[in-house]
């Protein structure tokens, strides 16, 4: 039998051994952080219910003590209280009542000497100062074990001015409340700390299985599954909330990867079309052309589609350098107004050549914060878009008007308009809606749009100028600019092609 064959069948006997999956189960759980937050959680718990049982046993303790030290003062002061005859007297009527033999009494001289009582001989280092201390008895009548001696509390007070009466109780019967009480904290601490671990296991398994159930679609997704998501319970914790927060980044790294497909074979369809034009021209002048005319007809015809394929890959670059924010760090004051009329001026030759009226509305003073260049692009990109597809006779108006929280410049035309389930695909690269596929462009110029609205902060919005197409875009003002743009009114200035007068 080959050695291969061998290790599979050890393998599969391991597998094979019962309670194996179970182990390995098990070892896995006491490897993850939350058994290990859970055995924190049970010894922070035993802990605090040993103290917490510490601290009754000895308040008790002490509780006990000073009712039995009272109660030793109080006999002591009735005995010296008692009329001096009858004092050796009342302390032999005092210890006989005693059942349980927990007391002890003595009356002596001021040397020393025995009178009255079971204790036989003065405590050393007791003092005579009616408070109750504690004591070890040891001369106690011949009725006690002379080798074992009493250790008590008790008091010595003068009886008169020639003796001194000690009067003390065995503490056994504290003795016995204190383990009592030790006896019940222990058998209420035991099921304590096993209803912790119990309760501490469950809520570790459970949440154990959560993050089972969290690599699993993990594990998914590294598959290539990037549909999946993770698990939400709705419970509204912090293993729901992290989920959520981990589902909306794949639901964005999902689109941006559709977005990146998309655009690729919307790149491979657009530079094919200009690239197979440049070859059959140029495969064609190679064949048919006979003079230099001929030749340079075909190479500036060439030249024109590989600038239009170059276009196409300098917006992309532009796009994506405007998305990654490289440009933010330029930013500074700029007058809106100022930015509109450039753009007027720039593009009212083309409203000329088309027959369109370019009407221009200005907000004096209207400040924000951002970049010249790329604002007068966007403008130029909407006004082109605009003029385009205006009918011949129509106006296009571009105005800079001032709202309540900020400006707005609205570019609004009477053309063909955006259909509403068009209005947010037409900001996607390459996109272009149905009315427009007739007319020259490469579906990026609402997108270079919509980047640099985004770099800056603003608020684009495309509405249905009933006929035709308004943009709207909000922008934030630079303040306290906001406050001035308030104190104007708007300048109308028409600046009417061909025919009007400025």
């Amino acid at each position: 039998m080959s050695d291969h064959n061998l290790s599979q069948q050890a393998s599969r006997a391991s597998v094979s051994v019962p309670g194996a999956s179970l182990i390995r189960r098990l070892r896995r759980a006491t490897a993850t952080s939350v058994f290990r937050w859970t055995l924190s959680i049970a010894a922070g718990f035993a802990a605090m219910a040993l103290m917490l049982f510490g601290f009754i046993y000895w308040q008790t303790a002490v509780l006990e003590r000073q009712k039995l030290d009272k109660s030793v003062v109080l006999e002591a002061g009735l005995l010296t209280r008692a009329p001096k005859p009858e004092i050796a007297a009342r302390l032999a009527a005092w210890l006989a009542d005693d059942p349980h033999g927990v007391r002890y009494a003595g009356l002596f001289r001021l040397d020393g000497g025995h009178l009255a009582g079971n204790l036989l001989g003065f405590p050393k280092h007791l003092p005579v100062d009616g408070r109750a201390h504690r004591a070890v008895f040891k001369e106690i009548d011949q009725d006690h074990d002379g080798d074992d001696p009493e250790v008590v509390r008790a008091v010595a007070t003068p009886a008169d001015a020639s003796r001194v009466l000690v009067i003390g109780y065995d503490p056994e019967e504290l003795e016995d409340v204190q383990e009592m009480i030790r006896r019940a904290l222990t058998l209420g601490l035991v099921p304590a700390l096993l209803l912790s671990l119990v309760g501490g296991t469950c809520l570790a398994w459970r949440a154990q299985s959560r993050i089972a159930s969290v690599h699993e679609a993990i594990a998914q997704i590294m598959q290539g599954h990037l549909n999946g998501r993770l698990p939400v319970h709705g419970t509204g914790d912090d293993l729901d909330r992290l989920a959520a927060a981990v589902n909306g980044m794949l639901d964005q790294i999902e689109r941006l990867i559709e977005g990146i497909r998309g655009v690729s074979d919307s790149i491979a369809h657009d530079l094919r079309t200009p690239l197979t034009r440049v070859r059959n021209r140029l495969e064609r002048s190679r064949e048919e052309a006979l003079t230099r005319e001929d030749f340079q007809g075909a190479a500036d015809r060439a030249i024109a589609s590989v600038d239009q394929a170059l276009a196409v890959v300098s917006s992309l670059l532009r796009i994506s350098a405007i998305d990654h924010g490289h440009r933010r760090e330029a930013f500074t004051r700029v007058d809106l107004a100022e930015v509109l009329t450039e753009a007027a001026e720039l593009y009212e030759p083309l409203a000329e050549e088309k027959d369109v009226i370019l009407r221009l509305e200005l907000q004096p003073g209207s400040i924000v914060v951002g970049d010249h260049d790329m604002l007068l692009e966007a403008i130029g990109n909407l006004l082109d878009n605009a003029i385009k597809f205006a009918p011949v006779h129509t106006a296009v108006t571009l105005a800079l008007t001032a709202e309540v929280y900020g400006l707005r410049i609205r570019i609004e035309d009477s053309g063909p308009g955006i259909l509403p389930g068009e209005r947010d695909r037409v900001l996607q690269r390459f996109y272009r809606s149905e009315r427009s596929r007739s007319v020259p462009g490469s579906g990026l110029g609402l997108s270079l749009v919509a980047s640099v609205m985004a770099l800056h902060g603003f608020k684009l919005e495309i509405g249905d100028a009933a006929p035709g197409c308004v943009v709207d875009l909000h922008c934030s003002p630079a303040m306290p600019w906001i406050l001035r743009n308030h104190q104007h009114g708007p300048a109308l200035h028409d600046r009417p092609a061909a025919h009007e007068d400025r």
